[in-house]
């Protein structure tokens, strides 16, 4: 869009949501929100190097590496490189977006005869020349989730694991639902091999901007009974990068636990004291992150509690773009030394809180639109001009083999017609996920645009992908109405 394309429509969409426009006093709270985001939104857009940067980044660039962005790619066509490399790369992130996989494998390798040699006096025994370095333990995991609707997710994970020869494994299930903008709740069912079945409750809830408090209260069925258990976590943000907890968990392992992490964009430091059964310690962590394009991490931890003291060091590098390849080095007394070698499959985060937000916010600028709306037809009616009769954007199934698919789709009669001008509607090549009074009703998958229209007294038809460009009126969205 150009500079000017860009102040038409933000004139226009201030005039539409102004809340001086509105006596209603909700429709003047919504509008008062609406019209601050498009207002944030005109000024990230008019500035050539912020747009850029919003372009690549999102909101995160510009909050965050805004400047350092800028000093390194220094011209706005710079950036927009790298944004046109990372758009080839979107199939791949929409698959990802689906099913927000997530997975981790752990190597556990005893080294401590590199240390301890226990057979020295025993030289002439055969093979005690080399030191024994064996695997040890192993862990795998793996987890999926599946949106069912704006504010219901379902959760489905998995893990083996085996240490010294004896191995088991588990899998869960939980179902979680968003409940207001506050908090969440989740239903946990779980069972393994090694132990019995379990069922758990988990509740999320902010209970000011900087404070949270988490519960998960669990039953677990065993051979030996019911064994109830209850963790509560109180967190509070101390400061932009810096968060305190306090975690009381009453079970079979009881303990008391305070710590406070601090993240920021170079380092990771936490410190944490635990008092409980049969585990006590006191935790000092530190990790440095170096800013370059493999995101290295170097790291080291000292942990001393009644088991002995434990000393870690290790490193973490970036291998690919879903990977991590890492690996730390334990020294403690009395455990000896081991080396654990880990690869983490990245998630992106994408949590049903903000899909249920962007449905207000489009249900929301609909209502503000009505009186705009209703002018706009009249204009048209008056010179026989575009008249959108119906609209509908989202998933559709013509498929006869897959009728049993639900079909999810969003009415946006009135916000497309709110966006006809001089008789005429014109889209770009993007999401259409984007436009006032749109969202996505079905993310991660295939979405169209399906608009029937009159123009000139005669019905019209159009079915256009979702980052197709669209011109509307054309001849050819002509119905035949001849047969």
């Amino acid at each position: 869009a150009s500079c000017e394309e860009l102040k038409a429509a933000y004139r226009r969409l201030c005039m539409l949501y102004h809340p001086d426009k509105h006596r209603d006093p909700e429709l003047k709270s919504q509008a008062e929100r609406l019209f601050n985001l498009v207002h944030q939104a005109y000024e990230v857009l008019s500035d050539p190097q912020t747009r850029a940067i919003y372009d690549i980044y999102g909101k995160r660039g510009l909050e965050m590496e805004g400047w350092e962005v800028v000093e390194r790619r220094r011209t706005p066509a710079e950036i927009r490189e790298e944004f046109e490399r990372l758009q080839r790369e979107r199939e791949e992130r929409r698959l990802q977006q689906r099913t927000n996989p997530k997975g981790t494998i752990s190597v556990g390798i005893d080294a401590t005869d590199l240390f301890d040699r226990y057979e020295e006096e025993y030289e002439d025994v055969s093979g005690s020349g080399f030191p024994q370095i064996e695997i040890n333990k192993m862990h795998i995991s793996q987890s999926i989730e599946a949106p069912l609707t704006a504010s219901d997710t379902a959760i489905l994970s998995g893990s083996l694991s085996t240490q010294n020869g004896n191995g088991g494994g588990s899998i869960n299930f939980a179902l979680r639902r968003v409940t207001s903008a506050k908090g969440w709740g989740e239903l946990e069912f779980g069972a393994g091999d090694l132990q019995g079945p379990l069922f758990g409750l988990k509740l999320f809830r902010n209970l000011t901007p900087r404070c949270f408090v988490t519960t998960h209260c669990a039953l677990q069925f065993s051979s030996r009974g019911i064994r109830p258990g209850l963790t509560t976590v109180l967190a509070r943000n101390l400061d932009k990068n810096t968060v305190g907890y306090l975690q009381w968990r009453w079970g079979v392992q009881s303990a008391m636990n305070t710590s406070i992490v601090r993240d920021t964009k170079t380092s990771h430091f936490t410190v944490a004291l635990q008092l409980g059964i049969p585990h006590s310690f006191a935790l000092i962590s530190y990790q440095h992150k170096f800013q370059d394009d493999d995101q290295t991490r170097v790291k080291g931890s000292l942990k001393a509690g009644f088991f002995g003291t434990v000393v870690e060091y290790g490193a973490e590098r970036k291998i690919s773009r879903h990977s991590v390849l890492g690996a730390a080095v334990s020294v403690g007394v009395p455990q000896g030394v081991s080396l654990k070698i880990k690869e983490l499959e990245k998630q992106r985060e994408s949590t049903a809180t903000d899909i249920l937000q962007k449905k207000q916010e489009a249900e929301a600028a609909v209502r503000l639109m009505q009186e705009s709306v209703r002018r706009i037809i009249e204009a048209e009616e008056s010179r026989m001009g575009l008249i959108i009769v119906n609209a509908w954007y989202g998933k559709f199934v013509n498929d006869k083999s897959k009728k049993s698919e639900k079909v999810k789709v969003i009415d946006v009669t009135v916000p497309l017609q709110c966006l006809v001008k001089d008789s005429k509607l014109i889209l770009t090549e993007a999401s259409k996920a984007g436009l006032p009074g749109f969202y996505d009703p079905c993310v991660g998958e295939e979405k169209n645009l399906k608009v029937l229209y009159q123009f000139r007294g005669v019905l019209h038809q159009v079915m256009a992908l979702d980052s197709e460009a669209l011109r509307i009126p054309k001849q050819s969205h002509r119905i035949d109405t001849d047969g």
